[in-house]
């Protein structure tokens, strides 16, 4: 279920998203019996399954990976670098694993598809996650979804449990950024028509592009406290939910809510 996508892949692509992952959701793959990952939408070739298996396994050894395709073809291709703990399957949307898994990256997927569409896909993939679980603690399952650059250096992405969408991402390579609205042509499908005045995703990247003209003073110091800086007086207005130990490395989380877009 779903459309056959461009395919455009690269190594380390996804690197950004993959690191946020596993400090972000390295507890909950700890602590699964079965800790099954899907990378949804792989493409034309395995990289990007490649590398999320190992960065998965660095915080939780017995996670295991399946690179879903819905292009036949694709999945032959991928299929001698098959190992264990790593597997690719033909489907789409339907994510044709038999449990539910904990984790579902779908990167530069839903961009081809139109904005009225992704509330459908983000309802019937959150529907595949694991379920949370209140005697233990876990908050179930995540899905990711969003929008890179070819080469990784821009993304932004939403994170996603089985109740619906948590938080946005913005990640950078700080060093190519001039400024902090240069993350706007990668906004994933939910937002990127609402960079538009009146909706509160183009106030945030309004604000955050006044934030880091402020922080000028400490560029002299480097693009990362100068980042640090920016979204810590960004934070006074905006509801960030992460620290400086994920903003120094050119990222920074702000709740769902506060993005969303105006019905």
């Amino acid at each position: 279920m779903g459309t056959v996508t461009r395919g455009t892949t690269n190594p380390n692509r996804l690197r950004r998203m993959d690191r946020w992952i596993a400090h972000t959701h390295g507890a909950e793959l700890r602590g699964a019996v079965d800790p099954v990952a899907v990378d949804l939408g792989y493409g034309a070739a395995p990289w990007t399954a490649v590398e999320l298996l190992a960065r998965l396994r660095s915080v939780a050894p017995r996670a295991r990976v399946v690179g879903v395709e819905i292009e036949p073809a694709r999945v032959a291709a991928a299929k001698p670098y098959e190992r264990e703990g790593l597997v690719f399957r033909h489907g789409g949307f339907e994510i044709p694993v038999p449990q539910r898994p904990l984790l579902v990256r779908a990167a530069n997927v839903l961009r081809q598809y139109e904005e009225g569409e992704v509330a459908g896909v983000w309802e019937r993939l959150c529907a595949r996650l694991a379920p949370a679980d209140p005697v233990t603690g876990s908050r179930g399952g995540l899905l990711v979804e969003g929008t890179c650059d070819e080469i990784g250096r821009r993304h932004v992405w939403v994170a996603l449990g089985p109740e619906g969408p948590r938080t946005v991402t913005f990640a950078t390579r700080l060093g190519s950024l001039e400024r902090p609205s240069d993350l706007a042509e990668r906004l994933p499908k939910a937002l990127i028509h609402r960079n538009v005045p009146g909706e509160p995703v183009h106030a945030f990247l309004r604000d955050f592009d006044r934030a880091w003209a402020a922080a000028a003073p400490y560029a002299s110091y480097g693009a990362r406290q100068r980042w640090i800086r920016t979204v810590r007086d960004l934070a006074a207005d905006w509801p960030v939910t992460d620290g400086t130990v994920r903003w120094r490395q050119g990222e920074v989380t702000v709740r769902w809510e506060a993005l969303a877009p105006r019905a």
